[in-house]
């Protein structure tokens, strides 16, 4: 269907791919294509990966002064899913994130530096576990256009990054189960204004 809807409408599937060319203004998360990855190495036998989803969230967008952007999410951590129901449930309970007490992870950026026509590191302040600590982020710009199925313009980024989970608590099984966790985020915007 969504091959069809394109083929009907060959504009509405332009995207530009220079970050310099995407729309500035504000942009809210859009759930359903924001993923956030982690991944950690499983007592040395495999890099276990697991994702958290429902993200919300603005991005404040200056495509000519990328420097004055803002970004600002909210990751439900009950949210957490691997590939086994009974490790989600351990995950979530006070072992390991206490969804409970601290339901939620934010990150509020409080720099961005371009380092390519369409990357830049973006430093700002993670809240996990009730900790807030200063990381960094490395953002890939993938591509802005009106998207084809429900015409609102939207802009794509992906960012990477490691963080090391004992800085926000979160010990359980260290050094069995890695200290350094590995972040792999897609995320969507959708613009507001």
């Amino acid at each position: 269907m969504a091959i069809g809807l394109l083929a009907g409408n060959p504009a509405s599937a332009q995207v530009v791919t220079n970050a310099a060319q995407s729309q500035s203004g504000t942009y809210n998360v859009e759930p359903g294509h924001t993923q956030v990855g982690f991944s950690v190495l499983h007592f040395g036998f495999t890099n276990y990966q697991g994702v958290f989803s429902n993200v919300s969230g603005t991005l404040t967008l200056d495509a000519q002064h990328p420097a004055a952007s803002k970004l600002s999410v909210t990751i439900p951590v009950d949210s957490v899913q691997t590939t086994s129901a009974k490790l989600n449930d351990e995950l979530k309970s006070d072992q390991w994130f206490d969804a409970a007490k601290f339901p939620n992870a934010t990150f509020e950026s409080t720099s961005v530096h371009l380092t390519g026509r369409n990357d830049a590191i973006v430093t700002g302040n993670l809240t996990l576990h009730g900790v807030t600590k200063p990381e960094t982020l490395k953002v890939h710009f993938i591509g802005a256009g009106v998207n084809a199925l429900d015409k609102k313009y939207t802009t794509g980024f992906e960012a990477t990054g490691t963080i090391k989970r004992s800085d926000f608590g979160v010990k359980m099984y260290v050094p069995y189960v890695s200290d350094d966790v590995t972040l792999r985020i897609a995320g969507a915007f959708e613009k507001q204004d």
